[in-house]
């Protein structure tokens, strides 16, 4: 696991820690901005990166998972009304995108056996459950006031994703403990999420929806107005195809697939190939796709690239096709001939259609989650969270 690859990015990203606390905003010299409040998603998931890398022993990563422990369990929580603040200054609203992603810190940390991660997990489960859990719904709400006393008419299919992710990893966790029965609860979550998010898929061959109201009605309209949103860009998302078709993939490997899902990794796949992959002419994916399949936002963001990669090699062992594996290397060899920063081991987030630097929805390298999980998949056991895989594979 200690490729030359993964352990530039891990250098690069370990600069990231803020002597104040949290994890920072790299720049595109990988480099921490001055002056950016450390975001919690970030350090989140800056503090599942480096859990992983503890588990197989990297020098350095204990310290740095634990550095992200503690701003999560204080410099980014909110002692008086419970849950996380989108950053370091506190105060604004509660929401379930972040706190997937403390799910998601917490679950790593547990299950790699790092001092302190049980009790992250049971923490940010606690406020999962009892916020952002619907269960007349099946899937979670997307945001509160600071105090917990308004929730937003919104609901997201990108929150419900990484809910999704976040809760088969804290179900690996509490399989690990013992805890059979909650890990089982958690897994027949996910399994609902799915059906509800993917099913509206299904219902447009394979188009997903990103946004809905209160009452899970579709807004296929929001955001046009502002269609390189980072995080709510309206139309067809092509990076959550893969990351959907990933997560189905790796709920099948712990609970039976009813037939509503069984076929979807593969069909999200394929449409998010055939429909995603250079539909303009130039190499890679677009960033999103209009409801005919035409793209909005043609910018390539390292993050899809990632989720494709990702996808491929989730799927190609459980499915056995070829297909698969030749998309791998093709991918591969596009990421080394225009995405990968050879300065910094990270992945340029944005790149114009021609392979310049882009910058319309993301500037600097501040992410290291995607590409690490891109670089571990291959060589790992697929389960049902890259934690579980990377323990099994250390042994």
């Amino acid at each position: 696991m200690n490729s030359a690859e993964l352990d530039q990015l891990l250098t690069t990203a370990a600069g990231a820690a803020d002597p104040a606390g949290g994890f920072g905003y790299l720049d595109e010299h990988g480099a921490r901005t001055p002056g950016k409040v450390p975001e919690t998603w970030i350090g989140a998931r800056m503090t599942h990166v480096f859990g992983l890398a503890a588990a197989w022993g990297r020098p350095g990563a204990v310290e740095l998972a634990e550095h992200g422990r503690r701003a999560l369990t204080g410099l980014l929580h909110d002692d008086v009304h419970g849950g996380w603040w989108p950053d370091a200054r506190g105060g604004g609203t509660k929401q379930a995108y972040v706190h997937a992603f403390v799910v998601l810190a917490g679950s790593t940390l547990s299950r790699v056996g790092l001092p302190g991660g049980d009790d992250l997990l049971d923490d940010a489960l606690a406020v999962w459950d009892g916020h952002f859990w619907d269960d007349d719904a099946g899937a979670a709400v997307e945001e509160w006031d600071a105090g917990w006393t308004s929730c937003a008419d919104y609901r997201g299919a990108n929150a419900n994703m990484h809910g999704v992710e976040a809760q088969l990893a804290a179900a690996d966790a509490l399989a690990a403990r013992g805890d059979d029965a909650r890990a089982a609860q958690l897994r027949r979550r996910c399994l609902r999420t799915a059906e509800r998010l993917v099913g509206e898929a299904r219902a447009r061959d394979w188009r997903l929806p990103e946004h809905f109201d209160a009452f899970w009605t579709p807004q296929p309209e929001y955001n046009r107005e502002r269609p390189a949103d980072p995080f709510r860009p309206y139309g067809v998302t092509v990076g959550h195809q893969f990351e959907w078709a990933r997560l189905v993939a790796q709920l099948g490997t712990v609970v039976d697939l009813p037939a509503g899902l069984a076929d979807a990794p593969g069909e999200l796949y394929r449409v998010a190939v055939e429909r995603g992959e250079s539909p303009d002419g130039h190499p890679g994916f677009v960033y999103t796709l209009d409801w005919d399949d035409r793209p909005v936002v043609p910018a390539r963001m390292h993050w899809v690239m990632a989720e494709a990669l990702a996808a491929a090699a989730v799927l190609g062992p459980l499915t056995g096709d070829p297909r698969h594996g030749a998309d791998h290397e093709r991918w591969s060899n596009l990421v080394e001939l225009l995405v990968r920063d050879p300065r910094t081991g990270n992945w340029h987030h944005e790149l114009t259609p021609d392979g310049q630097l882009g910058h319309t929805t993301w500037t600097g390298q501040p992410d290291a989650y995607h590409v690490a999980q891109a670089l571990l998949l291959p060589r790992l056991p697929v389960t049902s969270s890259v934690a579980e895989s990377v323990v099994r594979a250390v042994g």
